[in-house]
């Protein structure tokens, strides 16, 4: 008894070819169907050129202009350099104008830098971690509280803050300064966020089995865990108390305790008053010595600051 023979298809072994030959063309097919993606990334490569430009002229315009002398701010092209390169003048006359305020104005913003966004990072850190990895009664109502603190801009807390302030008899004084910059409640929803994603719970529980304290624990074990969120938070305030300007309008009156957005803005009052003696080249070299510090910190702590703001993004 024979067996039945199976016929097979002439162009069964052509198919492979067939479909291989076929995915070229369906490639093709696809892209045809998504026309408006190179017109898409057109229009967003040019609008962010548009956005670079926007933030890069004034920081050339600002950098060209501190070359030049009082006479050559009038005599060429704003962003063009002059013929008579004064910027080292220009940065000796700022520094030693009035006796060096300047100076004086300089080391303030660094102290209230330091003090206030230093301190208010720490407060951060372990208010964030506290929230994130202990349990207690009303934790809920104090993350609502933080929420709420974080909506509320400052320039509305900024005339109540004074009144308490000049009860107390703190203001003109650099504390009028450093206590309102102690609290941020964005940083500590910050650290509050990243805690809770980067410390296990399985390493604290393993660090008490080990013995260790809740002290020992947190600087030993936890805080080189947060050290990206801590220096982003740590940028957060220090640019924020650096370029803070309200605040010190209202609350500081002595020029001794000025910081550098309020010094500036007084020789800028005083170069647009008829017959002044500040000149608008020193304002000009007194804004590019101000940003200087910030660019730099950015620099430096950047590849912190941008792990930290990618940490718990992505969970497994």
């Amino acid at each position: 008894m024979t067996s039945p023979v199976t016929t097979v298809p002439a162009d069964s072994p052509a198919r492979p070819a067939r479909t291989t030959r076929s995915a070229p063309r369906l490639r093709r097919a696809r892209a045809e169907h998504r026309p408006g993606r190179p017109r898409r990334s057109v229009l967003l490569t040019l609008l962010t050129g548009l956005v670079l430009l926007y933030s890069l002229v004034p920081l050339l315009w600002l950098l060209i202009s501190a070359t030049k002398s009082q006479q050559g701010l009038g005599r060429s092209f704003g962003l063009w350099f002059d013929s008579d390169f004064a910027l080292w003048s220009n940065i000796h006359d700022t520094f030693t104008y009035d006796d060096g305020i300047f100076s004086r104005w300089l080391l303030n913003t660094l102290l209230y830098v330091v003090v206030g966004a230093g301190g208010a990072t720490f407060l951060a850190v372990l208010g964030g971690y506290a929230l994130a990895k202990f349990d207690f009664p009303g934790r809920r109502a104090v993350f609502a509280v933080v929420i709420g603190a974080v909506a509320v801009p400052a320039t509305a807390l900024a005339v109540p803050t004074f009144l308490m302030f000049s009860k107390m008899g703190l203001t003109d004084t650099p504390w009028a300064m450093i206590i309102p910059s102690l609290i941020s409640p964005f940083g500590l929803y910050l650290m509050w966020v990243f805690a809770s994603e980067a410390v296990p719970n399985e390493l604290l529980e393993a660090a008490r089995i080990d013995g260790a304290g809740e002290i020992r624990t947190f600087f030993g074990v936890t805080l080189p865990l947060l050290a990206p969120g801590i220096v982003t938070v740590l940028l957060f305030t220090m640019v924020a108390t650096w370029n803070n300007f309200f605040l010190p309008l209202i609350m500081i009156k002595n020029p001794d305790w000025y910081p550098l957005t309020l010094g500036l803005n007084s020789w800028k009052a005083q170069a647009q008053t008829a017959g002044g003696e500040v000149v608008f080249n020193l304002v000009l070299t007194g804004s590019l010595i101000t940003i200087v510090p910030l660019i730099v910190a950015f620099l430096l702590l950047q590849r912190y600051w941008q792990s930290g703001l990618a940490a718990g993004s992505v969970k497994e």
